[in-house]
């Protein structure tokens, strides 16, 4: 019984084969800024409703820190262990098991959920055009919800190089399109006065005071959760040393920019408490600005670069989602069935079917402010492992002793810096879902038990350490 899962036909399971090498630095950027820049379009909002306007943008900018460490960390790491599965896949070779079976779960999740949430954008922005084109009543929409998430997994199914070919288009279109309405409402091309001013008014500035501030980093996160997807694609870039640091890096950039423009533009043209209120204010922030700014040209583009960003990421999140469950069945830290590759396209193509119907249970049965939620937190519980990761990399293999792609700067300082940002967020997160976070926390600990007990049995530890590099202690 302990061996029938190890002892698979690997020709019948198409682990013979391998992924693709066909993807380049600008595919990595796509990757990274089309899964992450939905949350310059939807949900970083929610932080304006937990402490206001300038806690929304205070935490924009610690958040920042946080991911241009994670960013630093993972270019490092992820150019030198150059494979599918990401930080998955680093917890693997430098720390052990049951930290990779975790880190795992953590990613599928963390992306998952983002996927649904874009999902649930994309539906309301359906019904809000069509009630824009006369539509009177709303539509049903589950069916646009079902209908995006099945096409984007069929787009990956199909093939990688296509699917971030698609995602390099869009996210470029999403990026010009938050350019173009912060030039066009901003006071630099004489346009009409912003209303930032109005909220350095007494109470307006900070509503909730410093604590506000606090709870504003929980939401401050989904500006740039999903950038450490840029490892997803290791085993499918070209070079890996030179692509994945560029485009990551490149990318943090990216997001740091948009970020501030979005939040500039949004913050001037409405009120915070509306702005705040992601359920029944604005619910899409850009697209709300462009709405309120009078120009329906503004409108429709703001409403393509919606569309746009929420595809691009929920197509990214199945990308690298699937990578991560690939190949926890590929090491049999999960049944190797979903360790397949298929015979043509070559993708990972088990895993991405698999995952189709928990996106959508959770796209259509969940608010948006839980699956943000979900996601965030699965996330967090990732860049916790980060600094260990990193500190444990440095330390058994020095800068001397293996070839790395990127040598990050100023280690330990960007490890450390990280692990205080998350311990500030998990605090943030306690004071407004502290029973979804026990809840999460307690469920990780039953797989980790689950792990543990029954299914490391299957796991052939000696063959896991593929890298060329010394083998450390335990392999």
């Amino acid at each position: 019984m302990a061996h029938s899962d190890m002892d698979v036909d690997h020709t019948a399971h198409g682990q013979s084969m391998g992924l693709l090498r066909v993807l380049g630095p600008a595919h990595v950027w796509a990757l990274g800024v089309g899964i992450v820049l939905v949350g310059e379009y939807m949900g970083w909002n929610f932080a304006v409703g937990k402490g206001g306007a300038y806690a929304a943008l205070i935490a924009c900018w610690f958040a920042g820190i946080l991911y241009s460490c994670v960013a630093m960390i993972d270019s490092e790491v992820t150019s030198t262990v150059a494979a599918a599965g990401g930080q998955y896949t680093q917890a693997k070779h430098i720390i052990g098991p049951l930290m990779a079976f975790n880190v795992g779960l953590y990613l599928v999740f963390a992306y998952t959920m983002l996927e649904a949430g874009n999902a649930i954008t994309l539906g309301f922005l359906v019904d809000t055009v069509a009630g824009m084109t006369g539509h009177e009543g709303g539509l049903d929409q589950r069916p646009f919800i079902v209908l995006a998430i099945m096409f984007l997994a069929w787009l990956n199914y199909r093939g990688v190089l296509a699917t971030l070919t698609f995602n390099l288009v869009i996210t470029a279109i999403a990026f010009v399109a938050i350019i173009t309405i912060f030039l066009a409402t901003s006071p630099l091309l004489g346009a009409g006065e912003m209303l930032h001013k109005d909220l350095m008014s007494g109470q307006a500035s900070l509503p909730y005071g410093w604590l506000g501030i606090l709870a504003a980093m929980h939401f401050g996160l989904w500006y740039y959760l999903g950038i450490e997807g840029t490892t997803q694609a290791a085993e499918e870039v070209r070079s890996p040393a030179r692509s994945l640091p560029f485009g990551t890096l490149a990318g943090i950039m990216t997001l740091l920019i948009a970020a501030t423009l979005t939040w500039y533009v949004c913050s001037g043209l409405m009120p915070w408490e509306f702005l705040g209120d992601g359920v029944n204010g604005a619910v899409a922030p850009l697209f709300s600005a462009a709405q309120i700014s009078g120009s329906s040209a503004l409108v429709w583009l703001l409403g393509i670069g919606t569309l746009f960003a929420t595809l691009a990421s929920a197509n990214g999140c199945i990308n690298d989602a699937s990578r991560a469950w690939f190949s926890m069945g590929r090491d049999h830290y999960l049944p190797a069935w979903f360790g397949a590759v298929h015979p043509v396209y070559r993708t990972p193509y088990r895993a991405i079917i698999f995952l189709v119907p928990i996106a959508l249970i959770f796209a259509l049965g969940a608010p948006l402010d839980q699956v943000i939620t979900f996601s965030i937190l699965s996330g967090l519980l990732g860049y916790t492992f980060m600094p260990i990761n990193m500190i444990m990399f440095r330390k058994k293999w020095p800068l001397d002793t293996i070839k790395r792609g990127y040598e990050h700067p100023l280690h330990p300082l960007p490890a450390i810096s990280l692990m205080a940002l998350c311990s500030v967020t998990y605090f943030a997160v306690f004071l407004g879902y502290g029973t979804q976070l026990i809840a999460m926390i307690g469920f990780y600990i039953v797989v980790s038990l689950w792990f543990h007990f029954w299914r490391y049995r299957f796991v052939k530890r000696a063959d896991q350490f593929t890298m060329p590099w010394p083998r450390p202690r335990g392999y």
